[in-house]
């Protein structure tokens, strides 16, 4: 199918962006990596009689060192983050999630915001952001402003941007001396997550002092694992305690039946990844 007419545009800076995201108003639409919003175009199962795209912008773009955080720009590619020596050193977990997504042509077109913004409850980078306590930096007209991971998924494909703001930065704070893993499970190479967990711990004289754990494709948004946290908090780490208290991983999750799985499974699922997450991220 052959997607509707549109006008394109390519802004140099992000004031620009902004103003035509203005002018446009609900018939305009941010372009990105374009590995979601292409196909759907395609489809038409949307028409923007505007399409505004960010890749004219270098600045959006990189990995830099902001202290007790690293500071991601949003047209970051997949590949740029999941081979930045900074997120390696600093927040292994999201590098990890960064290397599972798509294929490397995905990789290499799809962009940390652009994955962030869509707000795809089946995508990987969003669930570690929340893991991480991300924080993001979104423009507007007012200037800008910060959205906790946490508040920014507010439902299915919908976030907490305004419609004449764009995703600029992401925040992750530095993880020091913190193990991590993501486990996911796929039915086929490149698949969305059927499930999926990320996992953080700090270890302290043989137990887990701290623990960091979310989940994919588990709600309409990320979902938080506090209980599961809660229980890893004080905990042996060691295989079988470990396993003991991921039988709470779903608690306080969401999942929905589809054509890929039921609730009830996705709910045994998660319990399954959650050990095997947490015991690599422990060392175990």
């Amino acid at each position: 199918m052959i997607p509707v007419a549109f006008d394109y545009l390519r802004p140099s800076t992000v004031e620009d962006a902004i103003a035509a995201l203005n002018d446009a108003g609900d018939e305009g639409k941010l372009l990105a990596g374009g590995m979601s919003l292409l196909p759907v175009l395609r489809l038409r199962l949307a028409a923007p009689t505007v399409l505004i795209d960010l890749n004219g912008m270098p600045q959006l773009r990189g990995v830099r060192d902001g202290g007790n955080a690293l500071v991601i720009g949003a047209m970051t590619t997949h590949d740029e983050v999941a081979n930045a020596a900074l997120v390696k050193e600093h927040a292994p977990l999201l590098a990890q999630a960064a290397r599972t997504v798509g294929d490397p042509q995905v990789r290499h077109r799809g962009t940390l915001g652009g994955s962030l913004a869509h707000a795809d409850p089946g995508a990987d980078l969003p669930t570690v952001a929340l893991a991480l306590d991300a924080t993001y930096v979104v423009a507007g007209p007012n200037g800008r402003r910060e959205v906790t991971a946490k508040d920014f998924a507010v439902d299915l494909f919908t976030t907490a941007l305004e419609p004449n703001e764009v995703l600029v930065e992401v925040r992750v704070p530095k993880l020091g001396g913190w193990g991590a893993h993501y486990e996911k499970f796929h039915r086929t190479a490149q698949a969305w997550s059927m499930a999926a967990v990320a996992a953080t711990v700090q270890r302290s004289n043989g137990t887990i002092g701290s623990a960091r754990v979310a989940l994919t494709n588990m709600g309409p948004t990320p979902v938080r694992a506090t209980a599961l946290e809660e229980a890893l908090a004080g905990c042996a780490a060691d295989a079988d305690a470990i396993g003991a208290a991921c039988a709470v991983a779903d608690q306080g999750a969401s999942p929905m039946d589809d054509l890929s799985a039921s609730a009830d499974y996705r709910r045994h699922l998660v319990r399954v990844l959650a050990a095997r997450a947490v015991r690599a991220a422990a060392g175990v």
